[in-house]
């Protein structure tokens, strides 16, 4: 008996030089576009016994259309920005480059004024070691959710117990998926081969 959780990264809301800290928007045109490009390789991860889905827009949209019906879970909420909630990167670093570099260099530290690094990372690990781990008929209890690409780095640097800088070291694309099997405390990770004809 164990755990089997895929972690899928939602669909874009942004290209990527135009995504915001701690942003909340929906699915642009782009991101429905490769929903709906992606949902044949996906559909079959909602046969899972539990579905959820982070509680931003474009995390819930993704996980609806795909068909789960996710359950949004407040504890797989992107990292808490502070005040750069809703700037770039570029933006801040113009604004507080000795804040950006102190940020990116200690993951205990929160210039924003929001939630440390290391913080969210425990946090999502916390997420991760609560699901229910028992199947009464003695297989694994599966799991799906759609999640923001930063939940998802912070799930692989948890699980695989790599130091926190690792975070940034980690690349997660819209859409792509990531798969942990264990139970909590205990994480591996399983990347699946193609299917051979």
């Amino acid at each position: 008996m164990g755990l089997r959780v895929t972690l899928v990264a939602a669909a874009r809301s942004s290209s990527l030089l135009a995504e915001r800290f701690d942003d909340d928007r929906p699915l642009d045109e782009a991101g429905w576009y490769e929903v709906q490009h992606a949902a044949p390789a996906l559909l079959p991860l909602g046969a899972a016994e539990l579905r959820y889905c982070s509680p931003t827009q474009r995390s819930r949209a993704t996980g609806t259309a795909l068909g789960y019906a996710p359950l949004a879970q407040p504890a797989l909420r992107d990292c808490d920005m502070g005040r750069w909630r809703g700037l770039t990167l570029a933006e801040v670093a113009a604004l507080e480059p000795a804040a950006v570099d102190a940020w990116l260099a200690d993951a205990r530290s929160a210039p924003h004024g929001g939630e440390p690094l290391l913080a969210f990372i425990s946090r999502i690990g916390g997420w991760l070691d609560t699901r229910p781990d028992g199947d009464p008929a003695g297989g694994d209890v599966t799991v799906v959710a759609v999640a923001e690409p930063s939940v998802v780095r912070a799930a692989l640097v948890y699980a695989l117990r790599a130091a926190p800088a690792t975070y940034w070291s980690v690349d997660v694309r819209p859409l792509s998926t990531v798969t942990l099997i264990g139970r909590p405390g205990a994480w591996h990770l399983h990347l699946d081969a193609p299917a051979l004809r």
